[in-house]
């Protein structure tokens, strides 16, 4: 639990302006109110809790981090007033002793500028008049199954009292929808969290690299990283750490993590801080002994070439599945002069047999979320990339043993991904400072070994 308050204000106008651009299309749709909702507390056993994260769509709108809180944006149509107003717990000076500091609901609205601000325990008394005779009611059905009761009976309520004139909203609207389309374009603000996230998961590598060595157990390497996430600010990793030595790494959620590691093995790590809720994404793969041996070099460099591809693809006006397509053609062809595939490129990207060796996407959203909000089509066509969208490139190949498969490449598992942000110039890599040239990563773990 926090012990001291999240923000100041000064720190606030982001918020702000997510929400007044909320406002807005919320308003061009003729307004109504939306409740979102922070995440639940949730029991790590009997009488402790995993570590307290709000929930990315009530965090980007608030930057308000404690539990028990939800957000009410009351939109009235056209230029009407609009309220932001939010429900929280009360302070309570004991449970402060126990848990950390809790901001109650005016020093709430006073640190994060919210038009209003009430206990929580009030809300479900409060629903009914905040929904009554509003054209919409925007909230996202199905994602929280004791929300939707809750929001059924407030409903019925609503409807129970149509003989004195209330109404209940005649519409029920995704506010999720709005919030991520918002969330694809990333504002200064985030931008700058995310490249220092970023800055700091590089350093998180680069130290790992450094640290391996053959008789080194997966998870010693993974206690380097989590080190230096948090000693330099991250809250957590942004997702569990996949630390795959040798046949490991030919397991795309690999996250055992226990297994000591050879002389001759190649490491996959994929691993990124969380810096102020938002994610990095890192993968990087070196040999243990410090040398790549010719097939895994012949293997790394594939995946490096498709990556490059991949990226020189990245720019505004190009789709989403760009860079992909470009990093599968050169994965495909590959392939085929590698002796892992057979026939012409064309009949391979047409039969999609490339997928025995590389079966997932190049790359997705990154954002408040590892796998960010956002959709990925829009209609039936990929979505466009935009400046300010933020995604992975993270091309892959993974050779696993079979009688038609050289031996010299079993068990070679190869992924390289960094995280770009879509510039009107083309993207900058945020990730760019982990080396990941076979002659960088070989002099990098040499000198720390001393030559």
């Amino acid at each position: 639990m926090n012990t001291t308050p999240a923000v100041a204000n000064d720190e606030c106008a982001p918020y702000r302006q997510r929400r007044l651009l909320l406002v807005e299309r919320m308003k061009a749709s003729g307004g109504g109110v939306a409740l979102i909702p922070t995440a639940p507390e949730q029991a790590r056993n009997r009488d402790t809790h995993f570590p307290y994260r709000a929930d990315s769509y009530f965090q980007y709108l608030t930057g308000f981090t404690e539990p028990e809180a939800v957000l009410v944006m009351a939109v009235g149509p056209g230029a009407m007033a609009s309220q932001a107003i939010l429900f929280c717990r009360e302070k309570n000076l004991e449970r402060e002793i126990w848990d950390g500091f809790r901001h109650g609901p005016e020093g709430a609205r006073e640190v994060f500028g919210f038009d209003a601000a009430h206990p929580v325990a009030e809300l479900d008394a409060r629903l009914s008049e905040l929904i009554a005779d509003q054209p919409a009611l925007w909230f996202s059905l199905g994602h929280d199954a004791g929300w939707d009761q809750r929001i059924a009976a407030v409903l019925n309520k609503v409807r129970a009292e149509s003989r004195s004139g209330k109404r209940a909203p005649p519409a029920i609207r995704d506010v999720r929808a709005e919030l991520d389309a918002m969330r694809l374009i990333k504002d200064a603000t985030e931008l700058a969290t995310m490249r220092r996230a970023a800055e700091i998961s590089a350093n998180a590598h680069m130290r790992a690299m450094r640290f391996v060595a053959p008789g080194r157990y997966e998870y010693e390497v993974e206690a380097e990283l989590l080190h230096e996430f948090r000693r330099h600010g991250c809250e957590y990793p942004a997702y569990t750490p996949i630390v795959a030595g040798g046949a490991n790494a030919c397991v795309l959620h690999y996250v055992g993590n226990d297994r000591v590691l050879k002389d001759g093995d190649l490491l996959l790590i994929d691993a990124g801080g969380e810096l102020g809720g938002y994610a990095s994404d890192i993968t990087r793969c070196f040999p243990v002994n410090g040398r790549f041996s010719g097939p895994q070099a012949d293997v790394y460099d594939l995946v490096l070439d498709a990556q490059a591809a991949a990226i020189a693809a990245l720019r505004p006006g190009a789709t989403f599945a760009d860079p992909h397509d470009a990093a599968l053609k050169v994965l495909a062809q590959g392939m085929l002069d590698m002796k892992l595939l057979a026939g012409s490129l064309d009949a391979v990207l047409e039969s999609e047999s490339y997928k025995r060796f590389y079966m997932h996407r190049t790359s997705h959203w990154l954002g408040k979320d590892v796998h960010d909000a956002g959709e990925y089509k829009e209609g039936e066509h990929w979505a466009p990339l935009a400046p300010g969208m933020v995604l992975t490139i993270e091309p892959g190949c993974y050779i696993r043993p079979a009688d038609d498969v050289p031996e010299a490449f079993w068990n070679i598992g190869v992924r390289i991904e960094d995280d770009a942000v879509v510039t009107a110039a083309g993207c900058e890599i945020i990730t760019a400072a982990a080396p990941k040239k076979i002659a960088d990563i070989e002099a990098l773990m040499r000198d720390a070994r001393g030559g």
